[in-house]
């Protein structure tokens, strides 16, 4: 059926980023997936063109006193947009949060569940609020709700071997010479030459845990100097605990997190059993089972648990709660539980309860936005994702996918693939229409689909094994298996069935090992790829060096900075109420340097010229330096075509899943462990990712990677299946071998959906 010109989203002449003056038409209601490889301009067009707009737009709705709280967006560069409807946009980023962040308290279940406990849990602790481990009246008072508590382990913070002066104390915030270190030091209460060992008893408690007014005098007789201090004294220890101890670990960035934790010990509360609850809500009870119980339970119990009430007060409360976990379920996450922490779930986990927080909602004509939602998928969980996505279609709602997935491109109403290629070869619609016409189309995405990757029938021989025994991390059920060296292993299994918690326990026995994990890197307008592989540095050494200047000119995060846009490139205005403006810098035309960086050259080029270079380019430029290696590592991972200096926010997220591969694979090692390195690529990407692991493997490196792609399944040279399902029922090892052996086992979901796909 024909649509009407109000039944699209209309486009006209989009130049962000690569975009070359894009028009389209985007019809709604419909299922959209937007193809192409990696830096083809999908994201420029989906994210930063049609969300940003629609957000923009919509903001504008309120009052001036509301918009000034909100986000601003600025105009994307677009002649117009037409028939825009608010955008929900579904992205790929980790749900944030801390330890009192759970699963149920992001979808909105554990407050429900707070509420059935409240009507007719026995006997009553209370009103809703008496059941939640975030409020004073119900957490446990030991752990604060965390569920664990953490405690000093002193044999790690002091050496008792060593005087104070030889830096007996081993945390470095009381390093020698410290401020804190000063304080202990000029009270003169302590011997700051002799040995901790050699202490007394009462010296080393007040040194450690202080004392009052009354001691500390007594105390100093005895050491004949004075206590000139008219406040109790607060020793080292106890100052450790008072500043870092019964907090929320969480809160603090990684390094400062790994920084304390090597000085402390944790451990499950001994108050509550790490149910984060005080003894009044945990002694409440339904149907035999307390609040956390239900918490612990996987979804499939949890629902058949509460499908079980037939109280006439709380039976209506229980089916509100067992059709969101419903939901849940269909999406392919029954294995999770309420009470799993949201910093511990992956990117795909993330995306896909956020999904389901909306299939819930009676608004329509709507716009759903999804950043590549096939991420950490089993392929069986692609047939769940394509049927969420109908869903949202026929509830009278748009939904616009960004992805590289087969099975999702297919299921699409309407295909759009922007290209041909990436970065400046890129930028262009190359087809807008159904999937049987694409299917016949000569785009680079149609023909990755027409083709069939031939499995491995000569996959190499081990060239020893590494064992693993007695795995039982997570769900994994006591397993013991051998990863064969000197090959490319493929861990497969559907969504969490014990893939990643068997790459840790290997990586644990196996420190040397270099993992590639899935987590982004930090991107801004400040960074780009070479600043981010340390080679920008050597480059700058360069030109300092022939020029006999320092090395801070050729920096626009530094000397050589453009003083109007203090190395930016752009200038932003705030316009308070109003959208801030960016505009190019005048002073330095966008070059980020002060223009007399311009006069020192080096073969000829400025270092804005040789920052306009590509990857691929800059390698014949600056033949023989030392850093080629990781300019070499880039152009391996396919990003030959991006350019030294380009910030690293512009790149997608597939292109920035490379440039951190390329960083991770330039450090030496034998053995390297990858968490789905095939995330946010194209299918002809992934023929690059396997080239690449295949010369690897030539060289004698053991490659251990975990995947869902069925291509690269198909072309390891040794299969693990973990499984058979998730969670509780997940853990064993389902079968080991070949991929061709694969194709005959019985039992494995892998197996199966690779049978449809040879076929």
């Amino acid at each position: 059926m024909e649509k009407k010109s109000h039944d699209h989203i209309i486009i006209r002449s989009a130049t962000l980023n690569n975009l070359k003056s894009v028009s389209l038409k985007i019809p709604r209601n419909w299922i959209i997936v937007f193809a192409g490889v990696s830096g083809s301009g999908k994201s420029s067009v989906v994210f930063d063109t049609i969300a940003v707009e629609s957000q923009r737009q919509l903001n504008e709705t309120f009052s001036w006193y509301i918009r000034n709280r909100l986000p601003k967006y600025q105009k994307p560069e677009v002649v117009s947009i037409e028939n825009l409807s608010p955008a929900i946009i579904v992205d790929q980023k980790r749900m944030g949060g801390n330890s009192r962040s759970t699963v149920g308290t992001i979808t909105d279940i554990q407050p429900l569940l707070r509420l059935l406990f409240s009507r007719i849990g026995q006997p009553s602790a209370g009103e809703s609020n008496h059941y939640s481990f975030n409020d004073p009246a119900g957490m446990c008072p030991v752990c604060k709700g965390l569920g664990k508590v953490v405690s000093l382990d002193m044999g790690r913070f002091i050496d008792m071997d060593k005087s104070l002066n030889e830096g007996a104390v081993l945390f470095p915030t009381f390093r020698i010479g410290s401020y804190y270190m000063n304080l202990y030091a000029n009270t003169g209460l302590f011997d700051m030459n002799k040995p901790l060992k050699n202490y007394t008893g009462e010296e080393l408690r007040i040194f450690l845990y202080g004392a009052d007014i009354d001691t500390l005098q007594r105390f100093a007789q005895t050491r004949k100097t004075e206590w000139k201090q008219y406040n109790d004294f607060e020793g080292v220890a106890s100052r450790f605990n008072r500043l870092y101890l019964n907090r929320d670990l969480t809160a603090l960035n990684d390094k400062r997190t790994d920084a304390l934790m090597k000085f402390m010990k944790q451990c499950i509360c001994p108050e509550c059993k790490g149910k984060r609850l005080n003894k009044a809500a945990l002694s409440s009870k339904i149907n035999g089972y307390s609040i956390a119980d239900f918490s612990e339970m996987e979804m499939d119990e949890l629902r058949s648990s509460l499908s079980r009430i037939n109280d006439s007060v709380g039976s209506q409360v229980a089916r509100i709660l067992t059709e969101n976990i419903g939901r849940i379920i269909n999406i392919g996450l029954g294995y999770l539980h309420l009470d799993r922490e949201t910093p511990s779930l992956s990117g795909g986990e993330s995306q896909r309860l956020k999904i389901v927080k909306h299939l819930g909602s009676s608004l329509t004509g709507m716009t759903y936005i999804f950043d590549e939602p096939s991420i950490g998928l089993h392929p069986r969980d692609i047939t769940m994702l394509n049927n969420l996505f109908t869903e949202l279609r026929d509830k009278g709602n748009t939904v616009i996918i960004v992805e590289h997935d087969k099975d999702i491109i297919r299921h699409a109403d309407t295909v759009i693939e922007m290209g041909p290629l990436a970065g400046e070869n890129g930028g262009e619609v190359i087809f807008n229409g159904n999937v049987e016409q694409f299917l016949t189309s000569d785009t680079l995405t149609a023909n990755m689909l027409n083709s069939n990757i031939a499995i491995n029938k000569n996959p190499c021989s081990p060239a020893g094994w590494l064992p693993v025994k007695n795995a039982s991390l997570h769900n994994l059920k006591n397993i013991s298996v051998r990863i064969p060296e000197g090959v490319l292993t493929c861990i497969t299994g559907v969504a969490g069935s014990g893939k990643s918690s068997l790459s840790q326990v290997f990586t644990k026995q196996y420190p040397d090992s270099v993992t590639v994990s899935q987590s982004s890197i930090t991107t801004s307008i400040r960074s780009t790829p070479v600043t981010y592989l340390g080679i920008m540095d050597a480059i700058r050494k360069i030109y300092a060096d022939t020029h006999q200047v320092s090395p801070g000119l050729f920096s626009f995060n530094s000397e050589g900075a453009c003083p109007v846009c203090k190395g930016k490139g752009v200038i932003e205005t705030d316009m308070a109420f109003m959208d801030t403006v960016t505009t190019v810098c005048e002073h330095c035309g966008g070059k980020r340097f002060a223009p007399e960086i311009m006069k020192y050259k080096i073969k000829g080029k400025s270092i804005t010229d040789i920052l306009s270079l590509t990857i691929k380019q800059s390698i014949g430029f600056f033949e023989g330096e030392k850093f080629i290696p990781k300019l070499k590592s880039l152009y391996n991972v396919g990003l030959g075509y991006i350019t030294l200096g380009q910030s690293l926010d512009t790149l997608s997220g597939g292109e920035l899943q490379r440039v951190k591969l390329a960083n991770e694979l330039k450090k030496s090692g034998k053995i390297y462990v990858m968490d789905e390195p095939t995330t946010g690529l194209h299918m002809a990407d992934v023929a690059i990712l396997m080239d690449l692991l295949r010369r690897m493997v030539k060289n004698g490196n053991s490659i251990m990677v975990i995947e869902h792609n069925l291509d690269v399944i198909k072309q390891a040279d040794w299969i693990i299946d973990i499984g058979p399902d998730g969670g509780k029922n997940g853990g064993r090892v389902i079968f080991e071998g070949t991929p061709l052996d694969l194709l005959q086992a019985s039992g494995s979901v892998t197996a199966e959906y690779l049978r449809r796909d040879i076929v």
